[in-house]
C-alpha cells in the first residue's frame, strides 16, 4: 500500500505540497492539472511541471484524479470518438511521464451531490452531509448555486462553473440516455483507449457513482459489486479496474465493503477509504475514519485490503472541517492528515499481525 494524499495544485488547494510531506508515512500525491477544461489535451509541459513539483518537495505523483471524461462521450453524442482521441493523446503523455494510475468516473452531469456542506456536528466540527429529502426539494437546475454558495471560494470537483453554465443543455443531451445506454457508452469508450493503456501499462480506476443511486432521474451504474464485475467482463484487460471508495459504495449499506474488496482482488487500482454514519434510508454523515465515529469497520475494510495484496496508492478521503480550519469542503489539511495517520496504523498493525501469525 502506497499512502497517499489528494493535491488539486498550486493555485488551486489551500494545501501546499510541503505540508502533505510533513505527513507521516506519506509517499506521493494524487494530483490532476485542474484547470485544463474535460475534452482538452494536457500539454506535456504543464504534466512535467506538476511532476517536477511534486518531486522536488520529496513525492511522486502516484495517480491523477482525474482526467474528466466529456460528456460527449458518457451520452455518446456524434463527436464523442474526436473527445476519445484527446483522451487517449493525455494518455500517452502520462504514460511517457511515467504515470501510471487515472482515476475517472461516469456519472452523468454531477461527479457528486451533497445536501448539506458543512453540518454542523457536537463537537464543533463541520460534515459533508447528504438528505434524500432536502435534495428531493432542489431544484437542479438551481442546484450549482447551492453547492457554489457553500464552496468556500473554492471551485468543487467536477462542479466546473463553465460546465455546469450550460446545465439545462447537459439534462437534455442525457435525456434518452438510460443506464443500459450508459454502460454501452461507457465499454465504447474503454474498449477505445484500452491498447494505450496496456501500451503505457496504465491503470484505469473508475471511481463508483455518489452516491450509488440515481439522482435527479439521472442514471448511475458504478453501483454495486454486481455491476462492477459486469463491466470487467465486458472489458476483460488487467488495465481496466476500480478505485475502490468505501464512502461511495457505501453510501448504499447493501453494499458489503470488504466483501467487495475481497471479490475484486486483482482489480482494485486505487484506494479511497472514509467512513460515514448512517441516519436512515438515503441519510447520512460524512464522519472521522475512526471507525467507532461512523458506521463503517476501517479496521475490516483495510484488512481485506491487506488479504488481497493491494499494492496501489491508497488515500484517506474526505474529511471534516476541524480546528476552525477554512479550506475546501471535505479536503481540508487536518482531518485528512489526521485520516492518514491512522490508516497508516492499521496497516501495520495488520501487516505486523500477519507476520507473528506466520512466524
Amino acid at each position: 500500500m502506497k499512502l497517499s494524499f489528494r493535491w488539486f495544485g498550486t493555485g488551486h488547494d489551500s494545501i501546499t505540497i510541503e505540508q502533505i510531506r510533513q505527513i507521516p508515512g506519506m509517499k506521493g500525491v494524487i494530483t490532476t492539472l485542474y484547470d485544463i477544461p474535460p475534452g482538452d489535451v494536457w500539454p506535456i509541459e504543464r504534466i512535467r511541471a506538476i511532476k517536477e513539483e511534486v518531486e522536488n518537495a520529496g513525492l511522486k505523483i502516484l495517480g491523477i484524479e482525474s482526467v474528466n471524461i466529456h460528456d460527449a462521450i458518457k451520452a455518446g453524442l456524434p463527436d464523442r470518438d474526436m473527445y476519445i482521441e484527446n483522451y487517449i493523446r493525455t494518455l500517452e503523455r502520462l504514460g511517457s511521464c511515467g504515470i501510471d494510475v487515472v482515476c475517472y468516473n461516469f456519472m452523468p452531469v454531477f461527479d457528486w451531490i451533497r445536501s448539506d456542506l458543512a453540518k454542523p456536528r457536537d463537537d464543533g466540527s463541520t460534515v459533508l452531509s447528504y438528505d434524500q429529502d432536502i435534495i428531493d426539494r432542489i431544484d437542479p437546475m438551481k442546484i450549482f448555486k447551492t453547492m457554489d454558495s457553500a464552496s468556500n471560494g473554492f471551485v468543487l470537483p467536477g462542479w466546473e462553473p463553465e460546465r455546469l453554465a450550460h446545465i439545462k443543455e447537459l439534462f437534455e443531451i442525457y435525456s434518452d440516455v438510460d443506464a443500459e445506454k450508459l454502460f454501452e457508452n461507457m465499454v465504447y469508450f474503454l474498449k477505445a483507449i484500452m491498447p494505450t493503456c496496456e501500451k503505457y501499462g496504465i491503470k484505469m480506476a473508475v471511481h463508483p457513482d455518489d452516491p450509488a443511486w440515481p439522482i435527479f432521474g439521472l442514471p448511475r451504474i458504478i453501483i454495486n459489486l454486481e455491476n462492477l464485475s459486469r463491466l470487467f467482463e465486458a472489458v476483460d484487460s488487467p488495465c481496466n479496474g476500480v478505485t475502490l471508495c468505501t464512502g461511495s459504495l457505501a453510501s448504499n449499506p447493501d453494499n458489503d465493503i470488504p466483501a467487495i474488496i475481497r471479490a475484486l482482488k486483482g482489480r482494485i487500482h486505487f484506494a479511497h477509504v472514509r467512513n460515514l454514519k448512517y441516519l436512515g434510508h438515503r441519510k447520512f454523515d460524512e464522519s472521522a475514519h475512526l471507525s467507532e465515529d461512523g458506521s463503517l469497520d476501517m479496521f475490516e475494510i483495510m484488512k481485506a485490503l491487506y488479504d488481497i495484496g493491494f499494492e496501489g496508492p491508497l488515500r484517506p478521503d474526505h474529511g471534516r472541517a476541524i480546528w476552525g480550519e477554512k479550506g475546501m469542503p471535505g479536503y481540508g489539511l487536518f482531518d485528512r492528515a489526521l485520516g492518514a495517520v491512522y490508516l497508516n496504523g492499521l496497516w501495520e498493525a495488520i501487516t505486523k499481525m500477519d507476520r507473528l501469525e506466520h512466524r
